[in-house]
């Protein structure tokens, strides 16, 4: 949501009384978190916009520490060694970022190991880092909430898979419900005997359990992991997918069973080296496709949605109050870059408010983009003005934006790209044009258009610029300025309008009664 349930902070109209200025919200402005998983340790310190915060450093060592325990019933003593000096570094990192304390959790390899609690005590004395370890329950809740982090009023099932564990949970409205824990990670599917019909013996008979736990999961079906990452990352390169942006990267069950076979077919090395997926993580990589292919066969979900966002991101979202909890996480972000970034800080709600007229049928999701864009039209000025165009589009496609489609992506990066040319041809992003339809590029011209017309008024971030009038039925685009912005209307300005006009198909009428 935009605003907040408070009165007092809906004064700011549309888009809400920024939060990220508030005390409860810079505390989060750099965070670190550290994850020790079964597979791999990463540390993610987050910055930024609060509700959608930017990863200021990432960092991950695959150090194995599952493997072999379902033999030994131990960690990996190569992997706690790696882990440890992984840790190590970690902690001088945060310490120099000026992170604060750390929040640092462990999963599945140290909470299943006999000499779990002694690693525990090893990484306290030689680091300071207080591991607190998760059972299959608590993680499967963080990563929901790292789900809606980026998804905030999300409903469907979280499907997180790590080294030696697979978590699923439900989130519907916003809310986290019921979750369980499986032994379904690669790591342990590769100490199972009897080949391929064994593990897949196995795996059906698990998720039989867990379905008859959670009952029909009809709707979306949320990935998380590295295993699930890199499984889309060969579903992009198997469909010749143009956008490689792997945070809201969709599927269909169709395309997870042929992706399931080609990765069988294919030879691991040069797939690994054509998608980019490490050595360790593609050894996991067959195990992890197998079990995907049964969720997606069990549950039958309507469509499936590739997350950035886990365990980590669930950890951030813990510590947010729940009025930051309830804000649109792009708004926030866009409205971070401006305040950041932009010449006029707080001038995007004046023009957002000039060129809504523009766009009398728009629903909420288009709206919300129309805000973004307006957020977003002057912080890429330091851009050198030959490239500033596809700048724009780049940030907008690429940049780390929560709840955010990849058409919405390309429509927000069209119209930010209007923004400064009146062509879109004849760019190194044409390629990703496809992804939207036809008139949603017109759409995004217009848009475009009419910020880069109401631009040249700028004044100051609380201006009244005066009013646009569209007239549909006649096609005819009025203006009428305020007085204080009437000598801002020179020949540049003139002709901007014109061409917003003509990108309407509309007469344009300066003036008019």
């Amino acid at each position: 949501m935009d605003a907040s349930d408070n009165p007092a902070e809906q004064d700011d109209g549309p888009f809400g009384r920024p939060l990220f200025n508030k005390p409860s919200a810079r505390a989060l402005s750099r965070v670190g978190v550290i994850d020790v998983g079964s597979n791999s340790v990463r540390l993610v310190v987050f910055d930024g916009a609060a509700r959608s915060p930017a990863y200021f450093y990432n960092e991950k060592i695959m150090c194995g520490l599952g493997a072999g325990m379902s033999e030994t019933g131990r960690l990996n003593p190569e992997g706690r060694d790696r882990a440890l000096n992984a840790l190590r570094r970690f902690r001088m990192l945060c310490e120099g970022m000026g992170t604060g304390p750390l929040s640092a959790v462990a999963t599945a390899a140290v909470r299943e190991a006999s000499d779990g609690a002694e690693f525990r005590a090893e990484v306290l004395e030689e680091t300071g880092i207080r591991l607190w370890v998760v059972d299959g329950d608590e993680e499967a809740r963080l990563s929901a909430q790292g789900v809606l982090l980026g998804w905030p009023g999300s409903y469907g099932l979280v499907c997180d898979i790590g080294g030696s564990s697979m978590e699923l949970a439900e989130i519907d409205d916003g809310r986290v419900g019921r979750r369980v824990s499986s032994p379904l990670g690669p790591l342990k599917l590769q100490d199972i005997a009897g080949g391929r019909k064994a593990r897949r013996k196995h795996i059906q008979s698990v998720l039989a359990d867990l379905q008859a736990q959670l009952g029909e999961q009809k709707n979306r079906l949320f990935l998380v992991g590295g295993s699930w990452r890199a499984i889309a990352k060969i579903d992009m390169d198997r469909r010749g997918y143009p956008l490689h942006v792997l945070h809201e990267y969709r599927m269909t069950p169709d395309a997870v069973r042929e992706t399931a076979k080609h990765i069988e077919k294919s030879d691991p090395d040069a797939l690994r080296g054509r998608v980019g997926v490490s050595s360790a993580r593609m050894a996991l990589v067959p195990h992890a496709a197998e079990v995907l292919r049964e969720v997606v066969k069990t549950f039958r979900p309507r469509d499936i949605a590739v997350s950035s966002y886990g365990i980590r991101e669930g950890m951030l979202y813990e510590q947010m109050p729940r009025q930051l909890r309830d804000r649109d996480p792009l708004i926030e972000s866009c409205r971070f870059a401006e305040a950041k970034d932009a010449r006029v800080p707080g001038f995007g709600r004046a023009l957002y408010d000039f060129i809504s007229p523009l766009f009398p049928g728009a629903g909420p999701d288009r709206r919300r983009l129309i805000k973004a864009a307006c957020l977003l039209h002057d912080v890429s000025w330091r851009a050198h003005p030959d490239y500033r165009a596809e700048v724009c589009f780049d940030n907008a496609t690429r940049a780390n934006l929560g709840g955010l489609k990849h058409s919405e992506r390309v429509f927000l990066g069209l119209a930010l790209l209007h923004r400064y040319s009146n062509k879109r041809a004849g760019t190194r992003f044409e390629h990703l044009y496809d992804l939207i339809g036809e008139e949603e590029k017109r759409q995004a011209e217009v848009l475009g258009k009419a910020m880069r017309f109401g631009a040249m008024l700028w004044l100051k971030k609380d201006a009244h610029l005066g009013e646009m009038r569209w007239v549909s039925k006649k096609k005819r685009l009025e203006l009428h300025l305020s007085e204080e912005a009437a000598p801002l209307f020179g020949e540049v300005a003139e002709a901007r309008f014109r061409s917003l006009a003509d990108s309407l198909g509309a007469e344009a009428v300066v003036g008019a009664a």
